[in-house]
């Protein structure tokens, strides 16, 4: 069985201009588990996602994923590596000119070979493992709600049956039964495709429901990594602030209520 982890990132440092984002930070995410970023704004949690997607680069350090070192890798280079994960990104990024099937099937278009029809089907699977109604392919962006514009954005993600996905604040600007289906979501595709998911959040229900490990960046350093229990129980003051504040206590209250 192979144990090597999906994401390493080691020893990293990112900084803008005297702004240090990333003092030395390491963290590893494991085959198949749902791996969360978490922390105040401005941390860095959405840094360190582009930082991985080959988005920017950082000062130094390391990162691997899939065992292959990405940092200084070129486009082209690249281009392999990022075919084996999916992206969605924090506001969808989906395409307003084209339906919800055509910005599925934009992307098997750009990097496979398949049909027209056999796309078109491969489109209508995808839309319908999200969970969206059978007539909501033929629909543009702006005739969807917020929560299935996001479950859209995560189909066009798992167009090319990707092994990794990033999700960037999946939940955010939902309601909350709205929020709620996209965490059932995120933790059936994970279970019925077998992926491995890296996702950041600031939605404390969500990381309770879902997450398999958290990772919580602060000061430029990742101040505690473990489950959500696991750090509930942590004594540094931002983590505790995070876990113990309003919200922080609602969303584990309702955590042990649903065990």
């Amino acid at each position: 069985m192979n144990t090597a982890p999906v994401i390493d990132v080691r020893n990293l440092h990112t900084r803008f201009g005297n702004n240090v984002v990333h003092d030395n930070i390491s963290l590893s995410v494991q085959p198949g588990e749902i791996f969360a970023l978490v922390g105040g704004s401005g941390c860095g949690k959405s840094t360190l996602l582009r930082t991985i997607l080959l988005l920017q680069q950082p000062v130094s350090g390391s990162i691997r994923v899939f065992g292959q070192e990405v940092l200084g890798m070129s486009d082209e280079q690249a281009l392999p590596l990022r075919r084996r994960f999916g992206v969605m990104f924090e506001r969808g990024a989906l395409f307003s000119a084209l339906t919800v099937a055509e910005n599925v099937g934009m992307v098997l278009r750009e990097h496979t070979q398949l049909d027209a029809t056999l796309i078109d089907e491969v489109a209508r699977l995808k839309i319908a493992l999200t969970g969206l109604p059978a007539d909501s392919g033929g629909k543009y962006p702006s005739e969807l709600s917020g929560g299935m514009r996001k479950r859209a954005a995560l189909a066009r993600a798992i167009a090319l049956d990707p092994e990794l996905l990033f999700l960037d604040e999946p939940t955010a600007g939902l309601d909350p039964l709205s929020a709620a289906g996209i965490d059932d979501l995120v933790k059936r595709l994970r279970d019925a495709l077998g992926l491995t998911i890296m996702l950041v959040t600031h939605d404390l229900d969500l990381l309770w429901r879902v997450a398999d490990r958290v990772a919580v960046l602060g000061e430029g350093h990742i101040l505690g990594v473990g489950t959500m229990t696991e750090l509930s129980k942590m004594e540094h003051p931002i983590i505790r602030e995070y876990f113990y504040g309003p919200r922080g206590r609602a969303a584990s209250e309702q955590a042990w209520k649903r065990k």
